[in-house]
């Protein structure tokens, strides 16, 4: 029997009899179980309620860089690099001086149509008195035709006179001759002053024409001179706009052609960003929407902006060997547009903004969240007028 007694005791510290509570029935774990699931649901709603309303709207591509348009510095005339004023990577404010060419031969250039213009005005002034002794010429000539002319009236009155006389023998007939030839030659004489005044008049017209011809070739050197003016101007080159030089070539005492590339000027203030946007992100992009832009050499800072424009045609389009996608096999490949965004940012940030760089940027479309909704109507009209 106290075998059984021994058996039958459960042994000593054995708690299996008796079930653990669970942690679920334990109001405090309820209540954190139902924080935690309501913490989850709300913030799903939120996100939910932001997606819908802001984050579908935003486009975003990391296919991005600062762009500006960089001017070419390159001469108009050739010549010897006199001087170089700048250094490269300098800052130059617009019509700063940067290279001098030699201006010597350009010079002497516009020196040659200066003594042009004034042999030109000698000339005109030595044809403008020849007209004035000229008019004296055709004053004289007019004089001696009305003294010529005066004789050969005389004279034919003299052989009338005398003609009636030699035929009723009172006079003799070698005086009528004589008369008559005195007659015939005074009207020569006369005929001859007539010729020499027509030839003093049509003389000033000569000169007249000499003197618009020299006022001609004053006005071809003043042109010459203004050309050679010009080029003595644009032996200095000036910064177009303001910006800093990069990649300069010239040196001192190099020779340079025109239009030879002698530095790069890249602008300050026109700076902007280029963005290479899929096709598919296309369909609510509008010029004037809002844009934040991520620079990568500025971790942590956001730049605003907004679209300035968005290219006429895809990146492949204006490539220089565009695809010919009617040959061969194709494959679909989704295209990139060039979309500009111009970027607000004060003269600090400027400083350390370079073409060039890597940005990442995002668009906020939400103000053409309206906009396929419109064009499903506008097709539906335009449709419904083809059917009728």
């Amino acid at each position: 029997m106290s075998s059984e007694t021994v058996a039958s005791s459960p042994p000593h510290g054995d708690d299996s009899g008796q079930s653990r509570p669970s942690a679920l029935r334990s109001p405090r774990a309820r209540l954190i179980l139902l924080l935690v699931a309501l913490a989850l649901i709300g913030g799903g709603v939120l996100w939910f309620i932001r997606f819908e309303t802001f984050g579908k709207y935003q486009e975003s591509t990391n296919d991005a860089y600062i762009q500006a348009d960089s001017i070419t510095v390159a001469p108009k005339v050739s010549g010897y690099v006199d001087r170089v004023f700048v250094d490269e990577n300098q800052d130059v404010k617009a019509g700063q001086p940067l290279v001098q060419i030699d201006p010597r031969d350009y010079r002497a250039q516009a020196a040659q149509s200066v003594a042009q213009i004034d042999v030109a005005k000698a000339n005109a002034a030595g044809v403008v008195a020849q007209i004035a002794e000229q008019r004296a010429a055709v004053a004289q000539a007019e004089a001696d035709l009305s003294a010529a002319n005066a004789n050969a009236a005389f004279a034919a009155r003299e052989v009338e006179r005398y003609r009636p006389l030699a035929a009723s023998g009172a006079e003799t007939r070698e005086r009528l001759s004589e008369l008559q030839n005195q007659a015939t030659q005074a009207r020569a004489r006369a005929a001859a002053a007539r010729a020499t005044l027509t030839s003093a008049q049509k003389r000033i017209a000569t000169l007249q024409t000499q003197v618009r011809q020299a006022e001609a070739q004053g006005e071809a050197a003043r042109a010459q001179l203004s050309a050679a003016s010009t080029n003595v101007e644009a032996t200095i080159l000036r910064a177009a706009v303001d910006g800093r030089i990069g990649d300069r070539s010239v040196r001192q005492g190099q020779f340079v052609q025109a239009a030879s590339r002698l530095m790069t000027l890249v602008p300050k203030a026109s700076l902007y960003v280029e963005a290479n946007f899929k096709e598919t992100q296309l369909g609510l992009m509008r010029v004037g929407q809002s844009v934040t832009i991520a620079v990568d050499a500025l971790p942590g800072i956001e730049l605003p902006g907004r679209v300035a424009s968005i290219a006429p045609g895809t990146g492949a389009q204006f490539s220089v060997l565009p695809p010919q996608n009617a040959t061969g096999n194709f494959t679909k490949i989704v295209q990139r547009i060039p979309v500009r965004i111009a970027v607000s940012a004060g003269p600090e940030t400027r400083k350390l903004l370079v073409p060039g760089m890597s940005v990442e940027v995002s668009v906020d479309t939400r103000s053409a969240r309206n906009a396929a909704a419109q064009i499903r109507r506008e097709q539906e009209r335009h449709n419904a007028r083809i059917d009728r």
